[in-house]
């Protein structure tokens, strides 16, 4: 059967190169490998056509410029990895939250710490006030303790208030559970929160970080780690939350990569309920009520019950190339060009041709927004 290879060394190193590029944001990366295929090719295209890049062609040669020096930090962070430090990963590797792959802005480069596994089959976000209330504390906890029987990983960002009782209560139950960090992979923070994040490493937990060692902690790292924790959770649960804060950014995020999203509705008096219960009535967040909400939304089976495993089409005739497509799609489900280019490191032209001969058979067809589906 055909396979997807593993990076070698020299393409890891080239990729994360890239990724390290000054103003080259995630998006902007994934729409240069869109159009050279990999980090590696992208080095070794001639100047000329470097420049012909739509929009951002001649911006792109001032990074080619630094390629000694982007590959010399490349080879140092790929040095320092160890198992009681950090892990680098990147959206290459088997092991990256593949959750990640299908987020236009998603980072491409993970630190990690600890031995969780990053693609279990279930997961959930729990997020809330940094000022959570003895109900909220309570209730969280309480959530936790009714979703054992699914066994699902729970993500959240190590905060104070809902965050770090999520963390803490899956903890306790023996649930794996994976913290977010708007820190460096190397600085926790805050402080206090030190020996949770300890036990989760032991634990088979894990702490996340897009920040490498020695990154200057930034107060922007914080919302912008909130996309993560969205992406990474099957359905995101908000159980207490101001009329803003950083829990309602994390809801609209997850609202808006179409995740679904629950909200525990709270007292009328409480200011900690008000954000709640707004995303209940703009009908960005459906009410929990209880663990069946959950199941029923993402399709679980109830504990004790099997749950019948979807038929998998075999792909194992078709050439390289469309077999890396047409597995993407089963697996991934629905999506843009764009997003499938970078994932398979498939040049645009060379992408748009298989997928307009595939969509002639009849097996894949074109949706709008420039997407693209498996048909059964």
């Amino acid at each position: 059967m055909n396979s997807i290879p593993d990076p070698t060394p020299e393409e890891k190193q080239f990729f994360i190169a890239l990724a390290l590029a000054p103003k080259v944001g995630p998006i902007l990366f994934k729409a240069i490998l869109a159009y050279a295929g990999s980090a590696l090719d992208f080095f070794s295209l001639p100047p000329s056509k470097v420049v012909k890049i739509p929009r951002i062609g001649r911006k792109l040669l001032e990074i080619r410029q630094q390629q000694a020096s982007l590959l010399s930090k490349a080879a140092a962070l790929l040095a320092d990895q160890s198992p009681g430090g950090y892990r680098l990963l990147t959206s290459l590797d088997e092991a990256f939250p593949k959750r990640l792959n299908s987020i236009a802005d998603a980072p491409v480069l993970l630190f990690t710490k600890g031995q969780a596994n990053l693609n279990t089959q279930r997961t959930i976000g729990i997020v809330g006030t940094r000022s959570a209330t003895a109900y909220g504390r309570s209730i969280t906890k309480k959530i936790i303790e009714d979703l054992l029987p699914y066994q699902p990983t729970i993500v959240s960002g190590l905060a104070y208030g809902i965050d770090i009782e999520a963390h803490r209560a899956a903890l306790q139950l023996g649930l794996p559970t994976l913290a977010v960090m708007g820190s460096p992979i190397h600085l926790i923070y805050p402080a206090a929160h030190k020996g949770t994040a300890s036990q989760m490493v032991e634990a088979h937990g894990a702490l996340l970080s897009e920040y490498a060692p020695g990154s200057i902690l930034l107060p922007g790292n914080f919302p912008a780690r909130n996309r993560i924790i969205a992406a990474l959770s099957d359905a995101l649960l908000v159980v207490e939350a101001a009329e803003k804060g950083g829990a309602l950014i994390t809801a609209e995020i997850a609202f808006s990569y179409h995740k679904e999203v629950f909200a525990v509705p709270g007292n009328l008096q409480s200011t900690f309920s008000e954000g709640c219960n707004q995303l209940i009535k703009r009908m960005k967040a459906a009410i929990y009520t209880g663990p069946n909400d959950l199941a029923e939304a993402l399709h679980w089976s109830k504990p004790g019950e099997e749950q019948r495993p979807k038929a998998l089409q075999d792909f194992s005739t078709r050439e390289a190339l469309e077999f890396k497509i047409l597995t993407y799609l089963q697996t991934q489900g629905d999506t843009e060009l764009d997003q499938l280019a970078f994932a398979n490191q498939i040049p645009l032209g060379m992408l748009s041709s298989t997928l307009l001969s595939l969509e002639f058979e009849g097996i894949v067809k074109s949706l709008p927004g420039k997407k693209y589906k498996l048909l059964s």
